[in-house]
């Protein structure tokens, strides 16, 4: 029975699917009660209804895996506080491995399981056929079992979020279309429906496939499209009981669940089918299925049939073909728009929208109640795409790479092949002539490797070494001994001026802001929590004028970041990413390469680290900047677009009888770990402070200057933290490290590695770690163990230090 439409909510909720139902179940239950829920249908109407229902706990880092876990717990609950039936059952879940590539992933898997807090255990083929008996195990290696794991019914549970809502105050209107949102002075003051407009001070938009819709009503971009998602419900089969364990063969694309003595069967083929565009779908579509499509099922089938031989005899009663939502990156969207600051988004699930239901509703409820998320949801954040990510030809190729990506090997490094290329630097051919194979980030071409003449510019994927290796290493061996020539353009640049810049980025900025121009300052910006936000480096160009640069993923964040951070303030931020081209010239001959181009004094004494001026190449302006991320005497040439083919060509030809090279981010990563330098997103986050970092020296903490995130910054100073990064280095040669491995101290499990590489170097594995426990972690602490690493199963001898394996006095950066 529906509820008459009120004028006026505070917060009003865009969709009824149980990931609205969730959000608007989460703010009542934290005490926010003036809500009102839109479904244009009747609940769980769009996809939820024809959802598998899998609970799968473990995800790609420990925050996101944390969330999974919380659905798990409330799913189990639910019922006896609202009275309403869920489905949930711990069945547990096991996935089979075919080939030894696949067991490694496996491996790896059930590592990171450990790391994160989610029992996991890697089982032979015989005890994964005591578990499945229907499964023909003669042609797998071994599996991996998470008892935790388990199922529940989609619909039951949205209908129990809704009624715990409604049972604390929130309004719940099915049959209620929302047709324009109302947006004064870039905030949105209304919603309108068919039956008013309901005044309003926060939208959350968990419209699902409606999403981008929704969203473009109010001027914000949600990257979403359609995908054709299928699965079958077989007729019932002797011996498939209640107790059955979720079973997943990735290697051929399906899983199976129980239900009611039958077989679901479903899966993500490689070659996946995408449905209309995200403005295209037709009206209305509520409880809707697709045409069944055997012919693209087919692959599903006939490898279900190879796990299952009883499936060869069994008939299917029900064909579901639903479209789901997919995001270009496998990852669900969440968080407030950066284009409109009082409308957040929940949607684009990709298929686990029940498992991350639970913890998402209640991530999203804190974000709206606090005004910033609570915990680390960069892999989730909206903010992770640029506007170009909506453009309706490019989704549709990424997201049918997403679904089919779903089941594939996650090969370390792996590059998507759809949508590229799309931005490219000016000097993008001359690199590509050159040997270089591109990788890309935030539509950005970049040189992840250089191919010597006679080698195949491809990536054979592995966890072990990989065949670039012996180039890669070559390539750091001469930024170490020679110099080096980075292609940095992808950075984002952002300039910051106006008489209050100083008195803003001061609060802002861990750093002392108040420097001479010509001085280059690296900072972090944290929360309120003391956790990382972001680092940056910053120049002061000007009296009242700053160059801000960010990494090429961070360019919307941060933006966003600076825009809330200095609202209200006389300051201007301008972004000029697509002004500038980067070229980084680094290395101990880079001031030799340099000094043959330009008539600037580049000494010690005139152009000191950290330091930057305006000088000219040759013919070419350009801003110079002492700064270097591989631990080298080095600068960062920003040059105007127009100038940067000419830039190159005097560089390399001057270059040629020093030795110069042309280096791409594997030889970046490498030596980057080599020195310890952290990477915002893995070592740096919004989770992690200065303290548990090692980063304090970037902070003003002997001045009496205010700056977000002071208090805890010294409260931990003082008390000490649980949590800390080190460096750590593997002295096998054959062991390749690529983050996400177990730290073991003594034994026992103690955190994992954020970031690993091959140190090019060090001729050994190297990375950073983060050591975690529920007691104070200092240097007697860390000191004090012996330490391991669970490589893919195989444990390794592994060093552990506070300081960085490579020049940590930084000597080399400042000859």
């Amino acid at each position: 029975m529906n509820t008459a439409q009120p004028t006026r909510s505070r917060v009003v909720i865009i969709g009824g699917g149980i990931v609205g139902t969730s959000v608007a179940y989460h703010l009542t239950k934290l005490g926010l009660t003036d809500v009102v829920l839109l479904e244009q249908g009747s609940l769980s109407g769009g996809t939820t209804w024809h959802a598998a229902g899998l609970i799968g706990q473990l995800r790609a880092t420990s925050a996101i895996t944390e969330l999974i876990k919380y659905s798990t717990e409330l799913y189990a609950t639910l019922e006896e506080e609202t009275g309403y039936g869920t489905g949930w059952k711990q069945s547990g879940s096991m996935s089979v491995a075919r080939t030894p590539e696949r067991m490694a992933s496996l491996r790896r898997t059930a590592a990171t399981a450990q790391a994160f807090g989610v029992e996991a255990h890697v089982i032979t083929p015989a005890e994964a056929a005591e578990k499945w008996p229907l499964m023909r195990v003669d042609d797998i290696v071994g599996a991996v079992w998470l008892p935790g794991d388990g199922k529940a019914n989609p619909t039951d549970l949205t209908q129990a979020f809704a009624r715990g809502a409604r049972s604390r105050g929130a309004k719940v209107l099915e049959k209620t279309k929302v047709i324009g949102i109302d947006v004064v002075d870039g905030r949105i003051t209304g919603v309108r429906t068919e039956a008013g407009t309901i005044e309003c001070e926060i939208v959350v938009n968990c419209a699902g496939q409606w999403a981008a819709q929704v969203g473009a009503m109010a001027g914000t971009t949600v990257p979403l499209h359609s995908v054709e998602h299928f699965y079958v419900v077989t007729d019932q089969i002797e011996g498939v009981t209640p107790d059955l364990p979720v079973l997943r063969d990735q290697d051929g694309y399906v899983y199976f669940k129980e239900e009611v003595g039958s077989l679901v069967v479903g899966g993500f083929e490689p070659d996946a089918k995408p449905w209309v565009g995200p403005y295209d779908i037709p009206d209305p579509f509520v409880f809707q299925l697709l045409d069944e499509d055997w012919e693209q099922f087919s692959i599903l089938m006939d490898n279900a049939i190879i796990r299952v031989p009883k499936l060869e005899t069994t008939g299917i009663r029900k064909f579901y073909n639903g479209p789901e939502s997919f995001t270009p990156d496998n990852h669900f969207i969440m968080g407030q728009t950066p284009e409109v600051p009082n409308m957040y988004v929940l949607a684009g699930f990709n298929s686990t929208g029940i498992a991350s239901a639970g913890g998402a509703g209640l991530a999203m409820a804190e974000w709206i109640i606090e005004g910033e998320p609570t915990r680390d949801l960069w892999p989730v954040d909206i903010r992770r795409f640029a506007k170009f990510h909506s453009n309706e030809m490019w989704l549709r190729e990424r997201t049918k790479e997403t679904l089919g990506r779903h089941y594939a090997i996650p090969w370390p490094n792996h590059e998507a092949e759809t949508g590229r290329p799309l931005r490219r630097s000016p000097v993008h051919h001359l690199l590509e002539a050159r040997g270089a194979v591109m990788g890309s980030r935030m539509g950005w071409e970049r040189p992840n490797w250089y191919a010597p003449e006679g080698v195949a510019k491809e990536v054979e994927y592995s966890f072990g070494h990989q065949n670039w290796r012996p180039y890669v290493n070559a390539e750091a061996q001469a930024a170490r001994s020679k110099v080096a020539l980075l292609d940095q353009t992808a950075f984002a640049k952002f300039l910051i001026r106006g008489e209050e810049a100083e008195e803003a980025l001061q609060y802002l900025c861990t750093a002392d802001m108040a420097v001479q121009p010509g001085t280059t300052v690296y900072t972090g910006i944290l929360n309120d929590r003391g956790g990382y936000e972001s680092d940056v480096t910053v120049t002061r160009t000007a009296p009242n004028e700053y160059l801000l640069v960010t990494g090429s993923a961070q360019a919307t964040r941060d933006h966003h970041l600076l825009s809330t951070g200095l609202a209200g303030r006389r300051v201007e931020i301008v972004d000029v990413t697509s002004a500038y081209a980067v070229l980084g010239v680094m290395g101990p001959n880079s001031r030799d390469l340099l000094g043959r181009l330009t008539k600037t004094d580049l000494t010690n004494a005139n152009f000191p680290f950290y330091t930057s001026q305006e000088i000219e190449l040759g013919p070419v302006p350009c801003r110079a900047t002492r700064v270097s991320y591989i631990g080298e005497l080095g600068w960062e040439l920003y040059i105007p677009t127009e100038y940067a083919v000419t830039a190159y060509e005097y560089l390399t030809d001057a270059g040629e009888e020093l030795g110069l090279t042309l280096v791409g981010h594997y030889a970046v990563e490498g030596m980057r770990l080599e020195k310890g330098y952290r990477a915002w997103g893995r070592e740096l986050t919004p989770d992690r402070t200065p303290v548990e970092a090692g980063m304090t020296f970037t902070c003003k903490l002997g001045t009496d200057i205010a700056f977000r995130g002071r208090e805890v910054v010294e409260k931990q100073r003082q008390n000490g933290v649980v949590n800390r990064i080190v460096s750590v280095t593997v002295d096998n040669p054959d062991v390749a490290l690529w983050g996400g491995e177990l730290l073991l101290r003594n034994g026992e499990p103690v955190g994992f590695v954020s970031s690993g590489a091959f140190g090019p170097t060090l001729g050994k594995g190297v990375g950073l770690a983060c050591i975690e426990r529920d007691h104070v972690v200092d240097k007697d602490y860390i000191t004090g163990g012996s330490y391991q690493l669970d490589v893919a199963g195989e444990l390794v001898e592994a060093q552990v230090s506070l300081r960085a394996p490579f020049d940590p006095t930084g000597a080399r950066m400042k000859a």
